[in-house]
């Protein structure tokens, strides 16, 4: 694959792809034994698609190997409480869970590395994946529908070191957040603001109360003012006159709530992750796997755009 000069790692939130190809194809589409299979051709074909129009010279699926870490529901116990079904796993449609896992074995037989860490959610493997590539002087891209992860986004002169395109519009349309973008539609100065501003506004999707009253007007107006969280909370304490009085209610009675908050809004930059290689394969790793998944799921396409986006053969897929 003929890559551009300064070609990025691109980094997927997998989890935010698979549910959005599942929930943009009717799971009518299916393998020839009628199981549905829409989130995992769905899943395949983003992926070559970005890789073909991105041109990236490193790869990684970002995994959630937990959901709701222990640690963030016992900072903010509503941190997506919303979402667990009654056997206390993720409230997730029926039809999809068992294409999770196909996904996984689709990615492996490939090359494609797949990296999750135990007590982590894949925000947390990014931010650190990122954190990483950024301290080497790698470009960074990063493929997600979660706004929790603009406060990645930024770096580098020019501010844009580190990329989000965000899915919000589809794959064919996305939104590219960088430190520019953030400055405009939030008013924010970096990443780290948006996360102060994450904070104060709140995530209902998320289980995130945020602070009453205050929502993202509210708050960029409040970071612009005082200059980080830290700073909104110190007028606070000092009842600073620029608050009107049931703002700096609201402020004052969601202390706890911004004690703790933060420690769940920002992702981890130091997860332990696992040894892998986030170069594109040169090779596919399991020609026989491909050939299995394509018969069994009925997903030649799918892994033929995929092996031909990384400038791989395809000899194994069937006829």
């Amino acid at each position: 694959m003929d890559r551009r000069p300064d070609a990025p790692l691109l980094l997927l939130d997998a989890a935010s792809m698979y549910f959005r190809a599942y929930h943009g194809i009717p799971d009518s589409v299916a393998a020839p034994d009628g199981t549905p299979v829409n989130a995992l051709r769905g899943f395949l074909d983003m992926t070559a698609r970005l890789v073909a129009d991105r041109r990236p010279a490193g790869l990684v699926a970002c995994w959630d190997d937990d959901w709701r870490p222990a640690w963030r529901v016992e900072a903010v116990p509503s941190y997506k409480e919303h979402r667990v079904a009654a056997d206390g796993g993720e409230d997730a449609p029926r039809t999809l869970g068992p294409q999770v896992p196909v996904i996984a074995e689709a990615l492996a037989a490939v090359g494609v590395p797949r990296v999750g860490a135990p007590g982590c959610e894949a925000d947390d493997v990014i931010g650190t994946l990122t954190t990483r590539a950024v301290a080497a002087g790698r470009r960074v891209e990063v493929v997600t529908g979660d706004r929790d992860l603009f406060q990645l986004a930024g770096g580098g002169d020019e501010g844009d070191q580190v990329l989000v395109l965000y899915t919000s519009r589809g794959i064919r349309d996305l939104e590219v957040v960088d430190a520019a973008r953030l400055r405009e539609r939030y008013g924010v100065e970096d990443g780290d603001r948006y996360a102060d501003l994450a904070v104060l506004r709140g995530d209902p999707s998320d289980g995130l109360p945020g602070v009453p009253g205050v929502g993202e007007k509210t708050a960029s107006t409040l970071l612009e003012r005082f200059g980080d969280l830290d700073g909104v909370r110190d007028a606070v304490a000092r009842r600073d006159a620029s608050f009107r009085p049931a703002q700096l209610a609201r402020l004052t009675e969601a202390a706890d709530y911004l004690d703790a908050a933060p420690a769940v809004v920002r992702v981890l930059r130091d997860a332990d992750l696992p040894a892998h290689d986030d170069a594109l394969p040169t090779a596919v790793a399991d020609p026989d796997a491909v050939a299995r998944l394509a018969r069994r799921y009925g997903i030649t396409s799918s892994l033929r755009r995929l092996l031909v986006a990384l400038g791989l053969p395809t000899d194994a897929l069937p006829d």
